[in-house]
């Protein structure tokens, strides 16, 4: 499971995902965390997304944006350096998650800060940005409250959108008791777990570092390649206190997050607020372009990263996952997510998009298991507002799963038999025989119960009726031999 330290993604040492959900399905909290989690943020999703004629329309034309903008990424991405470039910022090319790091590193060590801001940001935990600046000597604190929780509780985000999803409100209220006394500040003293107080608190702790922080660091939503503009949707405000009180911003990017025109950006914040917290729209949409002298950070860094983005653009099949808005509607409709949480795909980017962006960016070898972390149900395609055809994308994936073991599976073996069987008659018809002799030998009342050897993972999860004592082919000839008979 573990990948290249190059590109990050992954969290060294995490186990396969069978065996991590395995142990996520004992913790009966966590499930009823995420079902709970999951289920509000679904409804209030379908029903705003329902007051919308055009929702589909919407969809259709957020699919086309983005598939148009990946066949000709080269273009906009030069675009958006020129735009961005002659508003004043300035423009760093990274191939992988070194590199990134080491970019970021650099920059905030060139304002002689030892502490920065961060807005909520997937791209920057890809790459462990945080680790790193801390190995140099940096301490980045989270303002975005889910992160807080996340950093606060030396703990790995579950969910794009709601990292915090696998805890509740008393979890949280006895994290921040504990914790908010060490950074520094006095411990909350009578704290309440209601969502009021514990944001309260929340504002108390960070409004220090707003205050004094001299360098941010963002991710981004978007980015306008005609204008050189970068948006960034939140709910809390914390991200707006980011982009405008610090003298320095730096904005980490995954490629893909280009839009070519002002105008897309209509398609896509429509769809966006409504799939991810079921709202009509962001309570917080930021936008700015390069440096504007008297407002906002007088220094602005667009880091632009790879990290496998262009291997994956590479893949004609998988490449439409590129269109990933990072909404994690995919997350909340998703039947294995609701029972394992985030955890087990061992992944910051966990559930359906997980299972099929991981592989991609760090080399299917390295995340096998994650491609088989799915019923192939089809919610997950019904629900993405970019209509990323998920289900295709895992298939796809299995199959090079497979094919990267040079076919030396016991399921390999076992197909590559099957095919010789069901290519000839005789070998099938003693197969189906043996198999009614052996099937009804271990049946018990009808139904089989644990079959030996390493069959017993098919048996283990579902029941098999006993094999009938006479097959098909058996009695379609004996039934044909009787009516010819009867006629002659």
């Amino acid at each position: 499971m573990n990948a290249p330290s190059s590109r990050g993604v992954v969290w060294l040492g995490s186990p396969a995902f069978p065996d991590a959900a395995r142990e996520a399905l004992k913790d009966t909290r966590l499930r009823a965390n995420l079902k709970r989690a999951t289920s509000t943020i679904r409804d209030k999703r379908l029903a705003v997304a329902s007051e919308l004629d055009d929702w589909e329309a919407l969809r259709d034309a957020a699919a086309a944006i983005k598939k148009c903008t990946a066949r000709h990424l080269d273009h906009y991405l030069v675009e958006l350096e020129a735009s961005v470039t002659a508003a004043g910022g300035t423009v760093h090319w990274a191939c992988d998650a070194a590199e990134a790091n080491r970019i970021v590193t650099e920059l905030v060590r060139a304002t002689g800060e030892s502490e920065v801001v961060k807005i909520k940001s997937m791209a920057t935990q890809e790459i462990g940005l945080n680790e790193h600046l801390a190995e140099a000597g940096i301490t980045a604190y989270e303002t975005d409250l889910a992160e807080l929780i996340v950093q606060l509780g030396d703990d790995r985000p579950s969910h794009i959108l709601v990292p915090a999803i696998h805890r509740n409100r008393t979890e949280v209220r006895d994290l921040f008791a504990a914790e908010m006394g060490h950074w520094g500040q006095p411990a909350p003293e009578g704290l309440t777990d209601e969502p009021a107080d514990l944001a309260e608190a929340a504002r108390r702790h960070l409004r220090e570092k707003f205050l004094t922080a001299k360098v941010a660091v963002s991710g981004a939503n978007f980015a306008v390649a005609d204008t050189g503009t970068v948006v960034v949707v939140e709910s809390e405000g914390n991200g707006r206190m980011c982009l405008t009180l610090p003298d320095t911003l730096i904005t980490v990017m995954g490629i893909e997050k280009v839009v070519p025109t002002w105008s897309d950006l209509e398609v896509f914040l429509q769809l966006l607020p409504r799939s991810s917290t079921g709202e009509r729209m962001n309570p917080y949409t930021s936008t700015w372009t390069g440096t504007t002298e008297g407002d906002g950070p007088s220094a602005f860094h667009l880091v632009l990263l790879d990290n496998g983005r262009t291997d994956t653009l590479a893949d004609t099949v998988g490449r439409q996952v590129l269109g990933c808005i990072r909404c994690s509607a995919c997350l909340n409709v998703c039947p294995v997510f609701e029972r394992t949480g985030g955890h087990a795909y061992g992944s910051v980017y966990p559930g359906p998009i997980g299972a099929v962006l991981t592989p991609q960016l760090i080399g299917v070898e390295n995340a096998a298991t994650l491609p088989f972390a799915s019923t192939l149900c089809g919610a997950c395609y019904d629900a993405c507002p970019v209509k990323i055809n998920i289900p295709e994308v895992l298939a796809h994936l299995r199959a090079e799963a497979v094919e990267a073991k040079n076919g030396h599976t016991a399921e390999a073996l076992a197909m590559r038999a099957a095919g010789k069987v069901l290519d000839s008659p005789r070998l099938l018809a003693a197969a189906q025989k043996a198999a009614s002799l052996g099937g009804r030998a271990l049946a018990r009342r009808g139904t089989i119960g644990r079959l030996p050897g390493p069959m017993h993972g098919w048996s283990d999860t579902r029941d098999t009726p006993a094999p009938p004592a006479e097959s098909f082919r058996t009695w379609w000839r004996k039934n044909r031999e009787n009516k010819e008979g009867e006629q002659s």
